[in-house]
């Protein structure tokens, strides 16, 4: 594959929700061969008919796709020479299995996912076929067939990393399918890097998502920006004492090493800055308003979990993972309500 154009190579977006499928149709419009594989039946029957569309702020763009039903896998024969996993971070092991016996010998499999899924990856596919991304968008889904693009491919960030040394000297060949969707550069610590994008996460997506509100307007609320700030400082505390190091990410250079707590501030004053539009909702919230269930477990949990192996407590954390399991067991509403709920988690 190594040798091979990018114009040549046969793609695979495994779960093509609003960032796989803006991606995808990124790659389309460049002239690649991509193929959406999506679980949800609608959307696909939606692309087919009519294409996806792709609402951004200054312009729609309207691409039609091939879109698949994870059933259809079973009727593909011709292997894929990347695949990208664009499912929840709790659905990589059986999106990964599903391709499995479609990936290339040499192919490679990148998770375009929030959370660390790296070592759920390899242990499907093989560190030899793995390598790791972080990305930056804003972007939702409320409809069949149709993205709302929040920032464009101009606006849009990914770091690119090796797995281990198997896949090192490797990461160009995705950097280059990826630039059609947005700015692409390589990584040389892929594992600290994803932790850096988990730490912003971790202090942005539940408090907003538990008062029912976009990003924009829950920093508003009282209280909490400090509520935002304790769970990313308790984030970046657990990345260091993994031995994971402060590395630039979004594009930026810089790090101030040894203030952790403040980097924590700057990549959260980043995506409020840079990727945070007025009705900009978090994934969480996106998930929780279609009744799904969100990647809690999967970034603040995972915060917990860490934790917790090093003898630790990361209370905030705690108390908004709890909160969030209320809610999605029905006990709770999603609401600006719950406001003081969060500011006693500081108390």
């Amino acid at each position: 594959m190594t040798d091979k154009p990018v114009s040549d190579k046969r793609i695979a977006i495994v779960g093509t929700g609003a960032n796989g499928a803006a991606f995808g149709a990124d790659m389309v419009n460049a002239g690649l061969d991509v193929s959406f594989i999506e679980q949800w039946p609608d959307h696909v029957e939606a692309m087919r008919a009519d294409g996806l569309r792709v609402e951004m702020p200054d312009e729609t763009v309207t691409t039609p796709v091939n879109a698949f039903h994870l059933c259809d896998v079973a009727t593909m024969r011709a292997p894929f020479d990347v695949v990208f996993l664009g499912v929840k971070a709790y659905d990589t092991r059986w999106a990964c299995e599903l391709i499995k016996p479609l990936v290339a010998p040499d192919g490679l499999v990148v998770g375009l996912q929030n959370g660390m899924t790296l070592d759920d990856v390899a242990a499907v596919m093989g560190p030899e076929r793995t390598m790791g991304a972080v990305i930056e968008v804003a972007a939702g889904m409320y409809e069949a067939g149709v993205v709302i693009r929040q920032t464009g491919p101009d606006g849009t960030w990914f770091g690119i990393g090796a797995y281990d040394d198997a896949t090192r000297g490797r990461e160009q060949e995705v950097v280059d399918v990826l630039r059609h969707a947005g700015a692409a550069e390589i990584k040389d610590d892929i594992r600290s890097a994803k932790w850096m994008k988990l730490v912003v996460n971790a202090a942005e997506f539940l408090p907003s998502s538990i008062l029912g509100l976009p990003l924009a307007d829950a920093i508003k609320v009282p209280g909490m920006r400090e509520v935002m700030m304790a769970s990313g400082r308790e984030a970046v505390r657990t990345a260091l004492a993994l031995g994971h190091d402060l590395v630039p990410i979004f594009g930026n250079t810089h790090v101030e090493a040894n203030d952790p707590d403040g980097y924590a501030t700057v990549l959260l004053d980043a995506v409020l800055s840079d990727w945070t539009l007025p009705d900009t909702k978090v994934t969480v919230l996106q998930d929780w308003l279609k009744g799904r269930r969100a990647e809690v477990d999967d970034i603040n949990g995972l915060v917990i979990r860490e934790q917790l192996a090093l003898g630790g407590a990361v209370p905030v954390n705690a108390g908004l993972v709890e909160i969030a399991h209320r809610i999605e067991q029905g006990e709770l509403e999603a609401d600006v309500s719950n406001a003081d709920l969060l500011r006693s988690l500081l108390d």
